[in-house]
């Protein structure tokens, strides 16, 4: 079966700009690189339905809480590695300086024997459109692509950079 993972891109309108919420990946592997390495918060769903599993894992990523009442279906996509994820979007103001992350275990450096706590998430960043575009995954920038859609069908006579 089809691993699935779920999330929420959350969106917020600044100075007339599409921001968005992205959270850059922690642990050693990521610490010293920027683009195609932050992620919209998601995670891999639990015999749960897609917006239970978003919910959870936004929190568990970011700290934050968010009203799954306010949350839209934005779309679903097939990764590379045959991950099929489900994201919701919503409009919301976050500090991301007080974003906290749950951590992971991992053996570094690789065959010390050494077991090494690492953040799932080491930091959480508004990011204006193309600026996100650039540093997110490359499998992921299909959502932001489906977030300004969404927005501009929704909001036609503003203008959205």
């Amino acid at each position: 079966m089809m691993k699935r993972s779920s999330g929420i891109l959350v969106y917020k309108i600044e100075q007339n700009q599409l921001k968005v919420l992205l959270c850059h990946m922690g642990g050693p592997y990521w610490q010293n690189i920027d683009e195609g390495a932050w992620s919209i918060p998601k995670g891999e769903m639990n015999h749960e339905k897609a917006i239970s599993a978003a919910t959870r894992e936004f929190q568990e990523e970011t700290g934050f809480t968010v009203d799954n009442q306010n949350l839209e279906f934005l779309g679903s996509k097939k990764q590379s590695s045959n991950k099929l994820v489900i994201i919701f979007y919503t409009m919301g103001n976050y500090d991301c300086k007080k974003a906290t992350s749950n951590t992971f275990s991992k053996e570094w450096p690789k065959g010390s024997g050494n077991i090494q706590q690492f953040p799932e998430m080491d930091r959480a960043e508004w990011l204006n459109i193309l600026e996100a575009k650039k540093k997110i995954l490359p499998g992921q920038v299909y959502f932001l692509t489906k977030l300004e859609e969404k927005l501009r069908k929704k909001d036609s006579d503003k203008v959205i950079v």
